[in-house]
Formats: structure tokens, C-alpha cells, sequence
């Protein structure tokens, strides 16, 4: 049987998270997923730092979705440090964000961005970006080894 990926969803809005999880949910995708709430605590959460220290109860995730727009440490960044680090630089990273400027989309791709999603005004069409994403990069996609 194959396990259902992991994701780690990195997003500062509750709003929009809630929104995310209940489009996967509706979706029918069973996938695991991880929050983090910020910029910092996304970058614990992969180097496994912290509370995060524990690669048993928190394995690296199949795929990241980054919001860009957050305090502190935002989401460009976390793509920095990501794909400048040799042990997740290969992992897929979704931009998925509200923002429609092309210097964000510009920059994001740059700095390695995998794909660049702007995230969708009805839950309706949440759903369809999700299933979209579901087929693609957690189906269709054949990942790259990571070592």
C-alpha cells in the first residue's frame, strides 16, 4: 500500500489554513499534513530544530506549500534557505499566495520556486487548485531523490 504523502503547509492566516485543510479534506485526500505558522517555525520544522527535533514523529515532508507574505521571516526567504540547503534544495515547493505581483512570481522562481499559485477567492475554487495539485505533484510527479 502507498502512503500518503506529506505535506507541509506553511501559512500565517488560521483562516486560510482552515481553508486548505478543509479543501483537501472535501477533496477526499488523505495526505498528512503539517502547519507551520510562520517563516521560523517552517525552517524548525525542516532542518529539524526545536521541538521538531524528532525525524520519526516529523519526517521531511513530499512537498511544501509557501505562503510569500508573512512577519518575520517570510516566504522568500524560507525558499532561500531551502534550496541553498543540500538536504531539501530537491524538495518541491509550491508558492501558494495571494499575491499577483510579478516581481513576487519573478523572485520566487529565482529562488527555485517549484510552481506559483495564487490562491483562489471561493472555497469552490480552492477545491479545484487542491485536487490540481493532488494530481499533479502528489500523483503524476515523479520526485527526485533527496540524497
Amino acid at each position: 500500500m502507498i502512503k500518503p504523502a506529506s505535506i507541509l503547509l506553511v501559512e500565517d492566516n488560521p483562516m486560510d489554513v482552515e481553508l486548505i485543510i478543509d479543501a483537501f479534506k472535501e477533496a477526499r485526500l488523505a495526505n498528512q499534513m503539517q502547519v507551520a505558522k510562520n517563516g521560523k517555525e517552517a525552517l524548525e520544522f525542516l532542518f529539524g530544530e526545536g521541538s521538531y527535533a524528532d525525524r520519526e514523529k516529523y519526517p521531511l515532508p513530499d512537498i511544501i506549500l509557501l505562503d510569500l507574505k508573512m512577519p518575520g521571516i517570510d516566504g522568500h526567504e524560507v525558499l532561500r534557505k531551502i534550496k541553498s540547503a543540500d538536504i531539501l534544495k530537491r524538495l518541491p515547493v509550491i508558492i501558494l499566495t495571494s499575491s499577483r505581483d510579478e516581481g513576487d512570481r519573478a523572485m520566487s522562481y529565482d529562488n527555485g520556486a517549484n510552481s506559483y499559485l495564487v490562491k483562489p477567492v471561493s472555497f469552490n475554487e480552492f477545491l479545484i487548485v487542491v485536487k490540481q495539485v493532488s494530481d499533479y505533484w502528489l500523483t503524476l510527479n515523479i520526485e527526485p531523490p533527496l540524497d
